[in-house]
């Protein structure tokens, strides 16, 4: 539903939020991933995230749905949103550096975009709205630049397992909006209560998570990916999903990519660079146009 700039603040705003925990989630799995397997990260992050939501929806008095259709569409809403591409990410951040890492999980608006336009005739999806989309891929073409290709931890396969996991956002940005008759908090508890049940026996089966000795750092960080960068997302998410749309919610992922550079500045020493600033000034002028905030004027031909 078309949106007026003045109720779009609070959504963007939302977004923002949105992105900076997901952008967190980054820098949480690095330290997390040293003494954590993949899989029993995101098993852990699912779980913790699933229990806070449940008893949220709990004390809330929210009714459960109650039809098998309507868990089936869950469990696949799990799936493509939660469990694959935690796994995906997770796996591929041991194979792939950060900075690559970041730039390619930028590219679910242009699947979204691809999808909507040439598979569902979206015809909403219009020209302003991919003008913001590159503009937003350059600025985060200027933040990692050319380095963020370099070396010999990116491997192929890290790298295609962190754009399949921006396949699966895109693809479950699209499937959400089935659920815009039901609350965003228990859209989002059950469907990663199921994502949980599903990763469980994954973990269990390559991992043997009950034989790891965890440091207190990396379940201090998973402690954090389940509560914020988990449950919390998940509710702004399917939030944002009704009010801004797939392809409007998932421009938060280049916000995501230069929080998690900004962070690295932060806490990791790193150095504020003029690439980092003019790349932010690309990435919030294409998240502004994709969404609507800013509007491009429209050519007329004059009348004599």
């Amino acid at each position: 539903m078309p949106q007026t700039s003045a109720k779009l603040i609070p959504e963007l705003c939302l977004l923002i939020i949105l992105s900076f925990l997901w952008g967190a989630s980054f820098t949480l799995i690095e330290v997390a991933i040293t003494t954590v397997p993949p899989a029993t990260i995101v098993l852990l992050r699912l779980l913790i995230g699933a229990v806070v939501l449940i008893t949220l929806v709990m004390i809330s008095g929210t009714v459960f749905p109650n039809t098998a259709k309507r868990w089936g569409e869950l469990l696949v809403q799990g799936i493509l949103q939660n469990a694959l591409p935690f796994t995906l990410i997770s796996w591929g951040q041991l194979h792939t550096s950060s900075g690559l890492a970041g730039l390619l999980n930028t590219t679910p608006p242009l699947f979204v975009f691809l999808i909507s336009y040439f598979v569902l005739q979206d015809k909403t999806v219009d020209a302003k709205k991919l003008l913001g989309i590159l503009i937003g891929f350059a600025g985060i073409g200027v933040i990692m630049g050319p380095a963020a290709f370099a070396g010999e931890q990116n491997s192929a396969l890290g790298q295609l397992a962190i754009t399949g996991a921006s396949l699966c956002y895109a693809l479950a940005a699209l499937n959400a909006k089935r659920f815009s008759d039901q609350p965003p908090l228990l859209t989002a508890a059950c469907s990663m209560t199921l994502a949980a049940c599903l990763m469980a026996p994954i973990a269990f089966t390559f991992d043997h998570p009950l034989k790891l000795s965890p440091s207190p750092e990396s379940l201090a960080s998973i402690l954090a990916l389940g509560v914020f960068s988990t449950a919390l997302a998940m509710v702004l998410y399917f939030r944002l999903v009704r009010t801004l749309g797939p392809l409007g919610v998932t421009t938060g992922s280049y916000l995501r990519a230069s929080f998690s550079v900004v962070l690295g500045v932060l806490f990791l020493g790193e150095i504020l660079t003029t690439n980092l600033l003019t790349g932010l000034l690309f990435i919030f002028t294409g998240v502004a146009l994709a969404t609507g905030q800013i509007k491009l004027p429209r050519l007329t031909k004059k009348t004599t």
